[in-house]
């Protein structure tokens, strides 16, 4: 059965969106969002009477039966509530140093999949990519897209928040401020979602930060509590990866400053849209 992500976000003007799927009741019936008519109804040829999934990323995911079809809008009847989040058991925030092109969407999309609850986009002294002021809200609204539609496809009920670009070397220092000033900045798309309580309990501290690091002799191969912080109930862990050419050695050090232990996986060189799988997938792994 088709799904289908139901934005809350300001990318519309119309006020029905701002309501959110859990206040309807069964029976009750909605206009869908311009978004969701053109790939339901035009693109996939919907038609009245087919079945679809609606998940708005404030929890749970809702049945539907497409009611009508217009040339300019289409509306839904809500048939049931599933309530099952499919949440990762670990709160996992990447600080993802950005790269060019397929590869940055493979990083998000993978770890989308695999459960990661926002990507920090960053940019470094050996990064390949520096936005400039007018490209970021078209490339953090692209990167969103990438992230719902994962969802979309795997089965997430809430998306993970791409958060927008920050050097490296800001984003080190808001960590080690207070954390009352940090806040949430994302695409129009998320910016209601952003303020829910599941999201909004990444502005706290988190309880293990770590780099990953390239192969080092001599260097422990993970942090010595990590095992016992992944046996907590809701581990949040922060992750700090870096370009192609690696962090530059002032960059290393201020994350060890600010507390980001290293973590090597492995006696192999990742790359940059592979070190996210791999890490994500180690931490499920290690806290089974």
């Amino acid at each position: 059965m088709r799904r289908f992500f139901y934005s809350h976000g300001s990318a519309s003007s119309d006020t029905s969106f701002s309501i959110k799927l859990k206040a309807l009741s069964i029976g009750s019936e909605l206009e869908l969002p311009d978004n969701i008519v053109h790939h339901w109804c035009r693109v996939l040829r919907a038609s009245v009477g087919d079945q679809g999934i609606l998940f708005d990323g404030f929890g749970g995911e809702y049945q539907v039966q497409l009611k009508s079809i217009s040339k300019k809008s289409a509306t839904a009847t809500l048939l049931s509530q599933v309530t099952d989040d499919k949440t990762a058991p670990i709160l996992c925030e990447i600080g993802l140093v950005m790269s060019r092109g397929e590869r940055m969407d493979y990083a998000i999309q993978k770890a989308t999949e695999l459960g990661v609850t926002a990507i920090q986009l960053l940019s470094s002294h050996h990064g390949e990519i520096s936005l400039k002021p007018a490209q970021v809200d078209k490339k953090l609204a692209h990167w969103q897209q990438v992230a719902i539609a994962a969802c979309e496809q795997c089965g997430l009920n809430r998306p993970p928040l791409i958060l927008s670009p920050l050097s490296i070397n800001d984003w080190l220092k808001s960590l080690d401020s207070d954390t009352s000033n940090r806040q949430l900045t994302v695409s129009p798309l998320v910016a209601l979602l952003s303020q829910d309580i599941y999201y909004q309990a990444l502005l706290q501290p988190a309880d293990l930060c770590m780099q990953m690091s390239v192969p080092a002799a001599g260097q422990p191969a993970m942090p010595d509590n990590l095992l016992q912080i992944l046996k907590q109930e809701t581990p949040y862990i922060k992750l700090l990866i870096g370009p192609e050419g690696g962090l530059s050695p002032d960059e290393r050090q201020q994350a060890s400053s600010v507390g980001f232990s290293p973590w090597q996986i492995g006696t192999r060189v990742l790359r940059t849209e592979t070190a996210p799988v791999v890490a994500l997938s180690t931490l499920h792994a290690l806290s089974v």
